[in-house]
């Protein structure tokens, strides 16, 4: 896996970009932004749905990923989710079933637009990990592949609230303190135009810190089992590539996706944190992530034939020894590859 982070293409300049409306079965519309190659056939579509604000929060971000995608055959879209960023109506509860049921209406509508060949793909990294897999255990028929990063399989115990039934005190506060301001921020104006001071003060007279509500479901419950795809691995029939950082406190999850997932699976773990593997934060080394991605859009969204079915299993840095030290800039090690998760030789006769 190159280190290509830095690669760009001359066919990003045949990329267009535009913001449009999507609406929900109840009328409320989406804040997305497209991104698309300049052609008039259809093409399959790639979609990243987040409450963080695409006109300001992820818009450094957006603006590298989505135009790389569709310089690459892809519409690349970016949804903001429902009362959050320019989106109408209001925000709830992170994986809430209303954010379900929009995700599933949002890829219908993609797949039924004349620009998309109707296929769909999801990608994300933590909460866009989160939901990609939540919808993917959806089955909405369009939804062919996801690729998750930095994500869970398990809400109760693998997540920022709870780990073996014990608080996460300093997670737990920080991100419902995190969430709550962030929610308390308004619509963008150019974006919604004259009615925004009226949605912001719906969504201010609405926001709630979530925490209470986390710290009222001290044990694994319904609460927690929604959105858990740890419950039932064979609802998900979509291509999964899972990818991780040794230095993330999702890592596990990958390897229990690789393990018990029936549909096409692989996973990556390298010696990154909560991050995009080809950022080039620390700890490196980092991998072409994005070239990596296309490999695996290539064969479940267009049938190409990539290659993909014949990686191993589980590809994972392996780092070498250091001495202690408060950062690690850069790992040391090689990669290794199990061609089968498990391993043989792990598992009791």
């Amino acid at each position: 896996m190159t280190d290509t982070a830095g690669e760009t293409t001359q066919a990003e300049d045949s990329v267009t970009h535009r913001d449009v409306w999507i609406p929900m079965p109840d009328g409320t519309p989406l804040h997305a932004r497209v991104w698309a190659p300049a052609t008039d056939e259809p093409v399959p579509a790639l979609l990243e749905y987040l409450p963080y604000r695409l006109d300001d929060w992820t818009a450094p971000r957006d603006s590298e990923r989505h135009p790389w995608y569709a310089a690459h055959g892809y519409a690349s879209i970016r949804v903001d989710i429902r009362g959050t960023g320019s989106s109408d109506g209001l925000f709830v509860d992170e994986y809430s079933a209303q954010e379900l049921d929009d995700g599933v209406a949002v890829i219908e509508w993609i797949a039924a637009q004349d620009w998309c060949t109707g296929a769909v793909g999801i990608f994300g990294i933590s909460w866009g990990g989160f939901n990609g897999l939540q919808l993917a255990a959806r089955a909405p028929e369009a939804l062919k592949a996801i690729v998750t990063v930095c994500s869970t399989d398990d809400r109760f115990d693998n997540d920022v609230h709870y780990m073996g039934g014990a608080v996460l005190g300093i997670d737990m506060a920080a991100w419902g303190a995190t969430m709550f301001a962030f929610n308390s921020r308004p619509p963008r104006p150019e974006v919604v135009g004259d009615g925004w001071v009226e949605r912001w003060r719906e969504r201010l007279d609405a926001n709630r810190p979530m925490t209470p509500t986390w710290l009222a479901h001290q044990e694994r419950d319904d609460y927690w089992r929604h959105g858990s795809v740890c419950e039932d691995y064979s609802s998900i029939d979509a291509a999964v590539l899972a990818v991780g950082g040794w230095a993330d406190p999702y890592r596990d999850a990958v390897l229990r996706l690789v393990e018990n997932l029936s549909s096409p699976v692989k996973g990556i773990v390298g010696p990154w944190s909560h991050q995009y593997p080809d950022r080039g934060l620390t700890p490196g080394p980092s991998i072409g992530f994005l070239q990596e991605t296309l490999r695996w859009w290539d064969r479940w969204l267009k049938g190409i034939d990539t290659g993909v079915e014949a990686d191993p299993a589980l590809r994972a840095f392996v780092s070498d020894s250091e001495p202690p030290a408060t950062a690690y800039p850069e790992r040391t090690g090689r990669w290794v590859a199990a061609e089968s998760w498990p391993p043989p030789a792990s598992v009791a006769a």
